[in-house]
């Protein structure tokens, strides 16, 4: 069975939790708009189109239980700040017009179906980019967990391994929550795909030695110049690619590009809490009192960018989207 980050199962959503993989595959069982909030910031479900799934179908939750819908429209909203997706999926379900929880499930339905969908295109239309042989460099988790199914930079990886045009992937562990080493790593295994795991700071020292050909990265929010925001770590992907001559790409649904937005500098960076770069496995590595700065994004310009992969097709510099 191919791997869900999330199932509809009647009157609750059963979300898989991502902070107790890969050693447990633990699912927890939500009935309201406000646990599913509670996974979302606290990561039981991360990747901006899987997060944007969750919330539609938390709203569907608020509605079978007659919740007031402003108030549960709220409370998810506050969640998480950068992943556009998020904002994307309760916008949909608040075109919505009957508050009823049949057809807000429907819609959330819809949401994610379309997901699925549009996760299979960028696949498809990402490994047109690949020649045989290409060995890949990613960072963080994009892939089935990420997303409804398949993924968005996992999902073009998933392709090119079926088409035969893949060789390798290097999968870097994504510091401070490891998501490359404890998602993608999980996922690639599941899927036979060849890679290996490597630490953040071996990422320039690959490229120089000629082992990377491409790197491709998810997105969580995408300016309408082309800016755009990923797990931390990814602009130095981005800088370190251009100066060893290697393509860097982004792949993403439509849904992230947030075209209110014009450039970078105005998508909101999420910090979060010291203790996710000083604790680890419950230990302090830290010295008391640490002064800590964890933002979880960075902006890559689009200058960086050799092509935006969509639903809808391969993006070239200047980068331009329909409205």
């Amino acid at each position: 069975m191919a791997v869900v980050p999330m199932v509809w199962a009647g009157d609750r959503l059963r979300l898989l939790d991502q902070r107790r993989l890969p050693l447990e595959e633990a699912w927890l069982e939500l009935t309201s708009a406000s646990e599913v909030a509670d996974a979302i910031r606290e990561m039981a479900v991360r990747g901006a189109p899987a997060i944007g799934v969750a919330a539609a179908y938390g709203m569907a939750l608020a509605a079978f239980h007659g919740e007031n819908r402003q108030v549960a429209d709220a409370i998810l909203r506050s969640s998480r700040p950068t992943a556009v997706n998020l904002f994307w999926a309760l916008d949909r379900i608040g075109l919505v017009k009957e508050w009823s929880g049949n057809e807000i499930l429907a819609e959330a339905m819809r949401i994610e179906s379309e997901d699925r969908e549009a996760n299979l295109a960028i696949g498809r239309h990402g490994a047109e980019l690949l020649r045989p042989g290409t060995r890949i460099l990613t960072v963080c988790n994009t892939g089935s967990l990420a997303t409804a199914g398949h993924g968005t930079a996992l999902g073009v990886i998933r392709t090119g391994h079926e088409k035969g045009v893949l060789s390798h992937v290097y999968a870097c562990e994504t510091r401070p929550r490891q998501q490359g080493l404890r998602l993608t790593a999980w996922e690639l295994t599941k899927d036979g795909i060849p890679f290996s795991a490597i630490a953040d700071g071996a990422a320039g020292y690959l490229m120089r030695l000629g082992k990377v050909d491409a790197v491709i990265a998810g997105a969580d929010r995408i300016a309408a110049n082309g800016d755009t925001a990923n797990k931390i770590g990814t602009y130095t992907l981005a800088v370190l690619a251009r100066a060893h001559g290697i393509p860097f790409y982004i792949a993403a649904p439509m849904s992230t590009v947030d075209l209110a937005i014009k450039d970078g500098s105005q998508i909101p960076i999420e910090e979060r809490s010291a203790e996710e770069l000083t604790i680890i496995d419950g230990h302090c590595v830290a010295p008391s009192g640490c002064p800590v700065y964890n933002p979880a994004f960075d902006v890559t310009p689009a200058e960086l960018i050799s092509a935006i992969i969509t639903e809808k097709g391969v993006a070239l510099p200047p980068f331009q989207f329909p409205p």
